[in-house]
């Protein structure tokens, strides 16, 4: 196959202007290249294709592919995951990982906090904080724990994200209205143990891979996952592999990411994070459907690597599982409307009308660059 590769190159962002915090989700130029050489040796083509407006130009010289590995983060907006997809839904061009729908509700902590309890999925009391008004009708008891509803890599959270009386809700939900603009999470805060699961797969053929605990180590921020740790995560934070088999807390935290992640929709592979409560009950915190690649530092090829699943097989089980569904066409139990095209299908050229192209990124003096995606 032909497969296009679909990715916010970091560098290309820090170079326009963009801040380290504002390109946290992006990727590194040797995640593009791991995942070029991964596609070669499971017998592929690659073809680099790069961010949603670079896309879009491709698209619109008459380019076109049997498959989109698609790890585009988006920029701007609520939807900014969906964007790629939606683009390629338009050409009816197959890719990997969730759809537009499922990537946008789970992208907003709050919209897939409800659809996973509506699924019966376990998950902490919560409220949506959407103005400086909102705080005074949150009814939940303290501490609570708060961060904004649509970013990812820790952004937005830190030491002060948990708070113990309402004066500091209030301050802290002030401040993330004005820093992200966007909506503000507020849930119970939960003090028990973190996982974050790694799954393959689609509907009842997703199962799960493996399970890291995350543990904070001394000189870490406290009390979270938080941005600054996941930056500084080689000395801050140990990824502590975990089996199921002999811990009955993974092997319900494990249960209740597969059940996750199949009432939401996910496809393919990504992840599932939890934080146990009081009682050492696992509970739901988020979903990753576009879960990081790079071989080393990313959470979903770390559980691979403890399981001794090799990056190259991680990647062609994606690629496997992309296709298998593409073939059969979305299951029945999928809570989605997208009936894909098979590998190697083709719109008319014909039919297809010259999209207008986006802004270029523009040209300023390199910044530094960190990790990037999770």
């Amino acid at each position: 196959m032909r497969i296009g590769l679909t990715y916010d190159l970091r560098a290309e962002y820090l170079a326009a202007g963009y801040s380290e915090e504002q390109t946290a989700e992006f990727d590194r130029p040797d995640t593009i290249d791991a995942l070029e050489a991964a596609v070669a040796e499971l017998g592929h083509q690659s073809d680099r294709i790069g961010n949603a407006c670079q896309l879009i130009r491709r698209l619109a010289c008459g380019d076109r592919w049997d498959l989109v590995l698609n790890i585009a983060e988006g920029l701007y907006g609520a939807g900014r995951e969906a964007q790629v997809p939606a683009i390629l839904d338009v050409y009816q061009i197959p890719y990997t990982f969730s759809d537009p729908l499922v990537m946008a509700v789970c992208l907003h902590k709050g919209l897939t906090k409800m659809a996973a309890r509506s699924a019966g999925v376990p998950t902490p009391d919560f409220a949506v904080v959407e103005s400086t008004a909102d705080v005074a009708r949150v009814d939940l008891p303290f501490p609570l724990f708060a961060k904004p509803v649509a970013e990812g890599t820790g952004k937005g959270i830190d030491p002060a994200s948990k708070v113990s009386d309402r004066r500091r809700l209030q301050t802290v939900c002030e401040e993330l209205l004005t820093r992200f603009d966007q909506g503000v999470l507020v849930e119970r805060y939960l003090p028990g143990r973190e996982f974050t699961v790694g799954l393959c797969g689609t509907g009842a053929e997703a199962e799960v891979l493996g399970t890291l605990e995350i543990v904070l180590l001394p000189e870490a921020e406290a009390h979270a996952y938080s941005y600054v740790n996941k930056e500084r995560c080689e000395e801050l934070v140990e990824y502590r592999p975990v089996d199921a088999a002999g811990d009955p807390e993974v092997r319900q935290a494990e249960a209740v990411a597969l059940a996750a992640w199949r009432a939401l929709g996910c496809r393919d592979a990504g992840r599932v994070d939890l934080r146990s409560d009081e009682a050492g009950r696992p509970q739901f915190m988020e979903v990753n459907p576009l879960a990081g690649l790079h071989p080393e530092h990313s959470d979903l090829p770390m559980v691979c690597t403890a399981r001794g699943i090799p990056y190259v097989e991680l990647i062609g089980r994606i690629i496997r599982s992309a296709s298998r569904r593409i073939r059969e066409g979305t299951s029945p139990d999928q809570p989605t409307n997208l009936r894909s095209v098979p590998v190697g299908a083709r719109l008319r050229e014909d039919r297809v009308r010259p999209l207008a192209v986006g802004p270029r990124l523009g040209q300023a003096k390199p910044a530094t660059e960190t990790a990037g995606s999770r």
